[in-house]
Formats: structure tokens, C-alpha cells, sequence
């Protein structure tokens, strides 16, 4: 997949978080065929959400746009994706997915 942004110049940050995303999304898809259906829904969302907002951050209208933008993906899809994926950790009937943790 060809992610880069202005000026057709390679974006790592872009690049990171689609390749997160992807990862996310095939072991929430994991999740989801052990019917661990909540979890594996509330993770996908934040999940997905850090490169969606790193993206849009990409076409900021301006400087504060795009801090603000960053902000949101760094303190709470972040967090967020953080937290479920410790819950899935600590719970033992879980699959378990430590390279996304370490991410």
C-alpha cells in the first residue's frame, strides 16, 4: 500500500499506524471466532481510530488543527487500545497477542 502524504514524501508515522491498524483488525477477527465479541469490538474501534486520526491529521486546516488532531489519536485511542489490550492480557480464557501490547 503507497501511504504517502504531502508532497508524495514517505510518512512512518502514517505507515506505523495503518500496519497497527491491520494487525488490530485481524486479531480482532481472531476474537471474534472465540465469540469474545464485546472486547473484540471496543478494541477494533479504538484501535483503528489512532490512524484514522493520524491521517486526518495529515490534512489539518492548521497548525492547532493538526496538534489537536495528534493529541486525540496519542492520549485517547491510544490509551484506550492500551487498556483493552491489557484487559486481554490479564484475562487467561483470552487469545493472547503480545507484539500488538509492545507496539
Amino acid at each position: 500500500m503507497n501511504l504517502k502524504m504531502r508532497n508524495d514524501k514517505k510518512n512512518v508515522i502514517v505507515e506505523l499506524t495503518f500496519d497497527f491498524s491491520i494487525k488490530s483488525v485481524l486479531f480482532c477477527e481472531l476474537l471474534e471466532l472465540e465469540r469474545k465479541f464485546v472486547i473484540a469490538r471496543q478494541l477494533l474501534k479504538s484501535s483503528t481510530s489512532i490512524g484514522a486520526n493520524i491521517r486526518e491529521a495529515q490534512n489539518a486546516e492548521s497548525k492547532n488543527d493538526f496538534i489537536h488532531k495528534m493529541k486525540i489519536a496519542a492520549k485517547e485511542e491510544v490509551d484506550e487500545t492500551k487498556y483493552w489490550l491489557e484487559i486481554i492480557h490479564e484475562i487467561p480464557s483470552y487469545p493472547k497477542n503480545n507484539e500488538l501490547l509492545e507496539l
